[in-house]
């Protein structure tokens, strides 16, 4: 059986080992469990940025011990001239998966880190100045990072797709060629950026002499972005959906997210009444659950503003037992559907008080667009499609009554989910303190800086075991003090 570790003043796992350090870091100074998170959201847009940058997106799961869970929806919507007979006057029938033309979606994830840095500052009482906040971020973006083994491959393996579009090889190609495992990587304009950030706030990329900045080498590069399109996104926030399974009451974001599937996959997974995990009823229940999720997923998911149903209508005791009566446990419900590429990263805060935070950051696939304006050399827009299964990018549909057909300042449907155990990797247990946290993933020990290295593939409890913890399916890298 595998156990994790347990701290009782904070945790921060992150799939970067120096994110997690950055969020720890503001934990030691004294910041809370949404500090801690920017931080290391900050920092994980610096040091792993094959899959994460300021131009993604990102969504949070705030719980307060003895209050309700809060989400914040920090996703961009489609630019308003990035309508259908913008690609096909110019010659396109589907939307391009790289380059500036892919690069239609406004950055949200600096609106996420603003939501929630207000959040902190009115719930909890949250003191630290941004510039301490984003210390570690501007620092390892000025002073350089070893590169990892993925960023060196995803370099070397999109570098033919990727090597023309706009500002790719002048930020992420030094000295002309992809960087080695373990190059010194330095990116000096993205420091001067943050820096900005932490001086006048971050609504300055939205608002400000940096948003009109950005707007403009966007427009330069043939973006469809305008200023305009950055001055009217603000992040949302909302109250996530839940369901409740084995007992438990789990939390995740509804559309633009795939929330709703995760929701709807464990609702119907816990009426098949399997009872013992890796047999045969196991996996295939948890495949045809995917199936009658996905399936709700891709018919009905968009922004929420044009969806044609109600995402809790999905999540009614009677609609999933419907569901979980159609599965055979002895047959397979046939699937034609291609699987499309993406991926994201999860991270996870917790804070001495008992708070936490479940959070996820992408720029949909390696590299987002490819796009880098020269005034901060980062991906600004992810290329995204419509929540179909497209294997490079979105078809154009001929007909505005399409299901989910594109529209300009439309939130497309997002391959993200947050807070399910099983999609995603966390579910929050609450209950009165002082029991310790407990998260999964690589242990770094802050206390006397020896380092353990634990490896785990999920979460467990034995008896007397903490029952309010992080649960992760995914291996990641944890700081603790």
């Amino acid at each position: 059986m595998l156990h994790t570790v347990q701290s009782f003043r904070g945790m921060v796992t992150a799939s970067h080992h120096l994110a997690a350090r950055a969020g720890l870091r503001v934990l030691e100074d004294g910041g809370n469990a949404i500090e801690a998170m920017i931080a290391a959201a900050s920092t994980i847009a610096v040091v792993y940025p094959h899959m994460n940058a300021l131009g993604g997106d990102n969504f949070w799961l705030i719980h307060t011990p003895g209050g309700e869970v809060t989400g914040i929806d920090a996703c961009g919507a489609a630019a308003g001239r990035a309508d259908i007979d913008f690609y096909k006057k110019q010659g396109f029938d589907a939307i391009p998966s790289r380059g500036p033309l892919a690069a239609l979606t406004v950055a949200g994830a600096v609106s996420g880190w603003e939501e929630a840095y207000r959040f902190s500052k009115e719930k909890w009482g949250g003191r630290l100045p941004l510039s301490r906040i984003l210390e570690d971020a501007t620092f390892l973006a000025r002073d350089g990072f070893a590169v990892t083994r993925t960023q060196a491959a995803n370099t070397s393996g999109k570098l033919e797709e990727l090597k023309n579009v706009p500002g790719f090889a002048s930020t992420f190609l030094p000295e002309g060629q992809p960087p080695a495992v373990g190059y010194r990587f330095r990116q000096p304009a993205l420091a001067k950026t943050l820096k900005v950030l932490a001086e006048k706030g971050l609504d300055t990329f939205y608002r400000g002499d940096l948003a009109r900045a950005i707007a403009a080498e966007l427009e330069a590069a043939g973006s469809p972005i305008t200023l305009a399109d950055l001055e009217s996104h603000r992040a949302l926030r909302l109250k996530p959906l839940t369901v409740e399974v084995a007992g438990h009451r789990i939390f995740n974001m509804p559309p633009p997210t795939q929330g709703l599937a995760s929701l709807i996959l464990l609702g119907v997974f816990d009426r098949l009444g399997v009872k013992e995990a890796e047999g045969f009823d196991f996996v295939h229940g948890l495949v045809e659950s995917t199936k009658r999720a996905f399936r709700i997923r891709d018919r009905y998911v968009t922004d929420p503003h044009y969806m044609q149903a109600d995402p809790k209508s999905f999540l009614t005791s009677e609609k999933l037992d419907a569901l979980a009566a159609e599965i055979s446990m002895e047959k397979a419900l046939p699937w034609p559907e291609a699987a499309a590429p993406g991926d994201t990263v999860w991270l996870g805060a917790a804070d001495s008080e008992g708070r936490v935070v479940s959070f996820i950051q992408s720029i949909y696939w390696e590299f987002g667009s490819g796009v880098a304006p020269a005034r901060n050399r980062r991906h600004l827009a992810e290329p995204r499609g419509q929540f179909q299964p497209r294997p490079l990018s979105s078809q154009l549909p001929e007909a505005p009554s399409s299901p989910l057909p594109h529209h300009p300042n439309r939130r497309w449907g997002i391959s993200m989910t947050v807070g399910s155990w099983l999609t995603a990797p966390w579910v929050v247990r609450v209950s009165p303190r002082p029991r310790p946290w407990s998260l999964p993933g690589t242990c770094f020990s802050a206390r006397n800086c020896n380092r353990r290295f634990l490896h785990h593939a999920g979460c467990s409890e034995e008896p007397g075991a903490p029952v309010q913890q992080i649960c992760a399916s995914k291996t990641g890298l944890r700081q603790m003090f």
